[in-house]
């Protein structure tokens, strides 16, 4: 069937894909715009069925906090490559994504998936799928969380995309909770204080350091005081409280809060691809530099 450039350039402004998928679509519905649209979408999600296997560790971690500084939230967006990182449709959708969360506050990222997509008539999981057959590459909303300020207030922090921070503060400032949300960007506490520290990641840590102090051959009870040392030298170096300020390392973070009359009463710490398999880039020392230089 002969189909025509107008036909083409019509389809292709209503669904945004490519010249030779438009033009196929029409060939098999003999012509027919919207059996055409139907059908690029029916063949989108199978495509998105197809890919979703595949290893999506770039992207972007985005932050959105609404105009009155109450509430924010932070997402993890994956996809393949970091080209497709820059290009328009990825970073639009990241976008509709971010504000659909910051509008409606999901509970979970299972129920932000399945509520409409801001700017779009699908769900957010619709559009991902769509999206995925728009780019030709697997994307995947990977993690979501949403933070109210309640009575304090909200630090945020983003290194290029890669890193991105949100913190929870009584009292203090908002430049304190931005300091403190690079700080968290910079050194990757855990937690905030010793309490938060599950007591498996403690026995386990204890594990590796007395059979460490065992190879040593000195007496039990100076092992013992050799593990409970490198226990606590443990707890502070991943605990918020415990952290030497990155800016400032004659102080800890919980002298820098107790100056201020501040509390930190939780954060969320994304980084692009965490504990995906992938080739490692050094993004922790980029902020530490750039957080020691500011």
């Amino acid at each position: 069937m002969n189909i025509s450039a107008t036909q083409v350039k019509e389809l292709r402004e209503r669904t945004g894909s490519g010249m030779m998928e438009c033009k196929k679509a029409l060939v098999e519905t003999k012509g027919d715009i919207e059996a055409a649209i139907e059908y690029m979408r029916k063949t989108g999600l199978a495509k998105a069925d197809k890919k979703a296997d595949r290893t999506a560790a770039e992207g972007v971690v985005a932050i959105r906090t609404s105009v009155d500084g109450k509430h924010a939230v932070i997402l993890e967006i994956n996809c393949e490559t970091d080209f497709v990182t820059k290009g328009d449709d990825f970073t639009g959708f990241v976008e509709r994504v971010a504000q659909t969360a910051l509008g409606k506050h999901p509970a979970s990222l299972d129920e932000l998936m399945r509520l409409p997509c801001a700017g779009g008539s699908g769900s957010v999981d619709e559009t991902r799928k769509a999206m995925i057959a728009k780019i030709g590459e697997n994307i995947n909303v990977r993690r979501y969380a949403y933070l109210p300020a309640g009575n304090g207030v909200l630090g945020t922090y983003s290194h290029s995309g890669r890193i991105g921070v949100v913190v929870q503060m009584k009292g203090g400032s908002l430049e304190l909770a931005k300091d403190v949300a690079m700080h968290i960007a910079a050194s990757k506490p855990v937690c905030v204080a010793e309490a938060d520290v599950s007591a498996e990641l403690i026995a386990k840590e204890k594990e590796i350091f007395s059979a460490q102090a065992l190879e040593s051959g000195k007496p039990a009870e100076i092992v013992e005081k050799m593990v409970v040392g490198r226990i606590k030298k443990f707890l502070s170096e991943v605990t918020l409280l415990g952290q030497q300020f990155v800016k400032n390392p004659d102080i800890t973070i919980q002298q820098l809060l107790k100056n201020a009359g501040a509390q930190v009463t939780g954060f969320i710490r994304y980084e692009v691809g965490e504990g995906i398999e992938k080739k490692e880039d050094n993004f922790v020392a980029e902020v530490m530099a750039q957080v020691k230089g500011g």
